[in-house]
């Protein structure tokens, strides 16, 4: 896609996001957004169907960040480093922290996780579900792969260990983002990724 058509898209997807995170997903038309921007209708359909596939453009765009921030061949270069103790913690930090960045440009994830995004029906949940799976499934490999290092417990269930950060990441998002603190702190980030080596770490040291 040209230069501009892609700026055209990402202004739709930023028109419509606002609205569905002030109007309510059901209460937000296309009619709006093309008012909004000042284009016809027939532009929206250039690139969306309807507003769902709007929505699920979003979801994407965030699976996709997740994908690369946990992206298995830096994790096995990384690896084949033999790396201490503190140098991993120091490196799922940096991958937590991502994680926590993404979910942060995005907050409507979070609020469609949460259910909080008025007038969405079966087919949006079932497909932020999708999305949900997705990303464990993206985790779940990293894990398999500590495993299979040796630097993770062999008996540990990938998808329930994925699963688990995930859920704690969202959480995490979700109340931070309710009082206003900021969850891209160092110490929040580091303490999760202690909490989270430290469950599943070959040697529970400190």
């Amino acid at each position: 896609m040209p230069p501009k058509g892609e700026r055209r898209k990402q202004q739709i997807i930023d028109t419509a996001k606002k609205m569905f995170l002030e109007k309510g997903f059901q209460s937000t038309h296309i009619g709006q957004v093309c008012e909004e921007l000042d284009i016809a209708r027939g532009t929206v359909y250039q690139y969306f169907s309807n507003k769902k596939e709007i929505l699920y453009a979003i979801l994407d765009t965030v699976a996709e960040s997740i994908d690369d921030n946990f992206d298995l061949d830096d994790l096995k270069d990384f690896l084949h480093e033999k790396p201490e103790n503190d140098v991993i913690i120091e490196f799922i930090d940096k991958r937590i922290a991502s994680c926590l960045t993404v979910f942060s440009e995005e907050p409507i994830v979070i609020k469609l996780i949460f259910r909080e995004i008025p007038g969405t029906d079966d087919e949006v949940v079932e497909k932020v579900s999708d999305f949900l799976g997705r990303i464990i499934a993206t985790l779940s490999k990293e894990i398999s792969t500590l495993c299979d290092a040796g630097i993770f417990k062999k008996e540990i269930s990938p998808g329930i260990t994925a699963s688990m950060l995930i859920g704690s990441i969202m959480m995490i998002v979700y109340q931070y983002t309710i009082t206003n603190k900021n969850y891209l702190d160092k110490k929040v980030t580091t303490t999760i990724a202690k909490h989270y080596l430290h469950g599943v770490y070959l040697n529970n040291g400190d």
